[in-house]
């Protein structure tokens, strides 16, 4: 075996399958290749699993919701207009003079990932949902620090803080208390990260964090700061989870509160794997529509 082969455990059945991220010693640390869990085992307890990246493979880890969230106009389609007079169209309404087309300014997104391979998936689909979206792979410990730097830099709407995470095992398949930060690999990270954000924008419906990763400390990422976290029931959550959620809240119109039970219905772990409060979405509408015309 070697570093980026693809594995699964024999002590967990085979349920997850994982990347080798390094080695130390007789252990490896593992990085799911769906799922963002940060694990560790024996050597001996692993074995080799079909060689084929999903990352790599065309369509692959395409999310089951992304046509939901098309047809519902949460991202990609502008959301469904209301009495209140907007119209994307140059065409007389019955009775009325011309209403001029509108441009659409959806939430801008802040992604930071703990995972390069993660991360390059989520950049395609932020394009695809036409999501503005500004991606940096950035470890884990370092998110903090990156936060500081990077949020009066770029001034995003949303700010995304994943990557890997996991509750640490005391003994075999035993973990231990999780309501103590020192449980989990990576939660205080994301909780330090949460709280620089929070630092910068106090208002949560100016900024809004989504934070988090397999198993993290959900109670802690919402006291810190965030609008949505995982994970509630301490489950593992899919890696574009969290994506997910950013993006629909890019094209909630500003007026409006996003549906909680809705966003998180439409993502793979549901309410046991996110959760969060009341937040306005970021999506705005202005006139008139200017089309560019390039001169010679």
């Amino acid at each position: 075996m070697k570093q980026g082969d693809l594995v699964t455990r024999k002590s967990y059945g085979g349920d997850v399958v994982f990347k080798i991220h390094e080695f130390r010693q007789q252990q490896a640390i593992l990085r799911g290749v769906e799922l963002r869990l940060l694990a560790d085992a024996p050597i001996r307890d692993l074995v080799m699993a079909p060689q084929i990246d999903p990352l790599e493979t065309v369509g692959a880890m395409r999310p089951k919701w992304l046509e939901a969230m098309r047809r519902s106009g949460g991202a990609g389609a502008a959301p469904q207009a209301q009495s209140d007079g907007w119209q994307n169209t140059e065409q007389p309404a019955e009775s009325s003079k011309p209403r001029p087309a509108y441009f659409e300014l959806p939430g801008k997104v802040l992604h930071l990932d703990g995972d390069p391979n993660y991360l390059r998936k989520c950049m395609v689909l932020y394009n695809e949902l036409r999501v503005p979206a500004d991606g940096y792979y950035v470890g884990e410990a370092n998110m903090a620090d990156a936060l500081y730097r990077l949020l009066p830099q770029l001034q995003p709407d949303i700010v995304v803080i994943t990557g890997h995470d996991g509750l640490l095992k005391q003994r075999e398949r035993t973990y231990g208390d999780i309501t103590q930060l020192t449980s989990y690999k990576n939660s205080h990270n994301f909780v330090n990260a949460v709280r620089v954000a929070r630092q910068f924008e106090k208002n949560r419906d100016a900024l809004t964090i989504v934070a988090g990763a397999c198993q993290s400390h959900f109670e802690a990422l919402m006291q810190a700061g965030a609008n949505y976290a995982s994970s509630p029931a301490r489950v593992l959550i899919h890696a574009l989870d969290p994506l997910c959620v950013a993006a629909k809240v890019a094209f909630t119109p500003i007026k409006d509160t996003v549906n909680i039970v809705d966003v998180i219905g439409l993502t793979h772990s549901g309410l046991e794997g996110l959760g969060g409060i009341e937040s306005r979405g970021s999506y705005r509408r202005g006139v008139p529509r200017i089309e560019y015309v390039s001169r010679k």
